[in-house]
């Protein structure tokens, strides 16, 4: 799993050279792609990032034609990050090889197989979801209130 992980963060790393953007970029207009048209805010808060952080970001995805900022009809005040659907395209195009050598993994399982693989991804990313919000809540816990972070040894399964 951690070499699988490695490995993603590595083609993404291709993906957003190619693309010519940073691969901390990439992984915003990502974050963009699943949420949909959000505030800067929001993205701020999924990424962890500060807004002026943020604001680099969106600047250098606009520039490159990637995304656009649009405000809100309701209240002008309020702009919301949208991804270019034809410059999406073109990025989701960078991924059609590492789709083509999955789907030749998936095509050797069973439906059963499948539908269990699907339950562990699911259920591991929930796992790391929770492990990225208590660590999150050790940052936000002053250093002297902070508990040690010992590992604990997990029992060796037979």
């Amino acid at each position: 799993m951690r070499r699988s992980s490695a490995q993603g963060v590595l083609y993404g790393q291709t993906v957003a050279n190619v693309a010519g953007i940073a691969n901390s970029d990439l992984e915003c207009m990502d974050i963009l792609h699943l949420e949909g048209r959000v505030t800067a805010g929001r993205l701020a808060e999924v990424t962890g990032l500060t807004t002026g952080a943020i604001t680099g970001v969106v600047d250098r995805l606009e520039k490159a034609g990637l995304v656009r900022r649009e405000r809100d009809e309701g209240d002008r005040r309020k702009v919301f990050i949208t991804v270019v659907p034809e410059a999406a395209m073109k990025i989701g195009e960078l991924y059609v090889p590492l789709q083509q050598a999955m789907e030749r993994v998936w095509s050797a399982y069973s439906e059963e197989e499948l539908r269990l693989l699907l339950r562990f991804a699911n259920e591991g990313y929930k796992g790391v979801l929770a492990a990225t919000s208590a660590l999150k809540g050790h940052l936000d816990t002053p250093p002297e209130k902070r508990p040690d972070l010992k590992m604990r040894k997990l029992p060796r399964r037979p």
